[in-house]
């Protein structure tokens, strides 16, 4: 079981919102799909469950083709999308019981809505109108729709906007247990959520995916090419200098009077740093080596 994405492109008119996109994921794997805002996730996650179709390329969810089999597939994956749409004027057993309603079963109705109400701590809202709750238990209600046929592909989007530090636990928890038997894709803008849930990280950016590497390799694959400094002066100066330092990469600077500079591993950029700082007049106030990081890996792929 799995998901397979081969060469796919979209146009959006004459926009390109993603470029050849290819990966795989197989069943037990929780991937994390990472791009700045505009980069075709939601595109691609969109292209997945059926919702709009590719203008090039194939999608093939555990031996179905979208194109050709998308009801099948539609049975087999549940999807949370980022804004996810509810019916405000419906109560929660009501939605989740007209959403199981279409999906064949041989579990009875209410069995299942206990199930997943149970499952995503709806328990105290059930009977309530969805346009009443907080954000955090619309949120719980859009993933209850997305579990309750107990899909073998789970696609979600932002799965825990608006929701609290315990809430944010419990959802990491339910993904985690999902993941055991399900495939899972998880695009989010929280890194920590990926280090903490995910196996896999692919990062696409202005639709072409940048890396694509189990989690613990990921952080080895930019660190071990490259040395990461950053260092903060006395007073501010011109990014240009800085580039001009011996072996200086990608100059960044992050906040008043420090800067981020990327080196070759090979050639150490710290010792450079320090003459020029003599030679301007400058004192060092902080130099350190940056370890590798989703968010510090994050911007140096997608230039952020």
């Amino acid at each position: 079981m799995s998901v397979i994405i081969k060469n796919v492109t979209k146009y959006y008119g004459e926009q390109k919102a993603l470029d050849d996109v290819s990966f795989e994921i197989k069943t037990g794997e929780i991937m994390g799909f990472l791009g700045p805002n505009g980069a075709g996730k939601s595109t691609m996650m969109k292209i997945i469950t059926g919702f709009i179709p590719a203008t090039s390329g194939s999608v093939t969810i555990n031996g179905h083709d979208i194109g050709t089999g998308s009801l099948k597939v539609r049975e087999m994956t549940g999807y949370l999308p980022e804004n996810n749409p509810l019916y405000p004027e419906m109560y929660v057993r009501e939605y989740l019981g007209f959403v199981a309603s279409m999906y064949r079963s041989d579990i009875p109705l209410k069995n299942r809505i206990d199930r997943i109400i149970e499952t995503t701590g709806l328990i105290p809202e059930q009977n309530k109108k969805i346009g009443s709750l907080s954000k955090g238990y619309r949120q719980r209600v859009g993933l209850a729709q997305a579990l309750i046929h107990d899909p073998q592909v789970l696609i979600l989007d932002e799965a825990t906007t608006g929701l609290d530090p315990n809430q944010i636990v419990e959802i990491r928890n339910l993904i985690r247990e999902a993941g055991k038997e399900k495939t899972v894709m998880l695009s989010t803008h929280i890194m920590q959520e990926v280090e903490a849930i995910c196996d896999r990280i692919i990062i696409i950016d202005r639709g072409v995916i940048v890396a694509d590497e189990i989690k613990e390799n990921i952080y080895s694959k930019l660190i071990n090419d490259r040395l990461v400094i950053e260092v903060e002066f006395d007073r501010d100066i011109p990014d240009s200098l800085l580039a001009g330092i011996p072996h200086a990469g990608r100059v960044r600077k992050t906040k008043p009077n420090t800067w981020i500079i990327e080196s070759p591993a090979d050639h150490d950029v710290r010792a450079g740093l320090f003459e020029f700082a003599v030679r301007n007049n400058l004192t060092v106030l902080s130099l350190q080596r940056k370890e590798g990081n989703l968010e510090e890996i994050f911007r140096i792929l997608t230039g952020k």
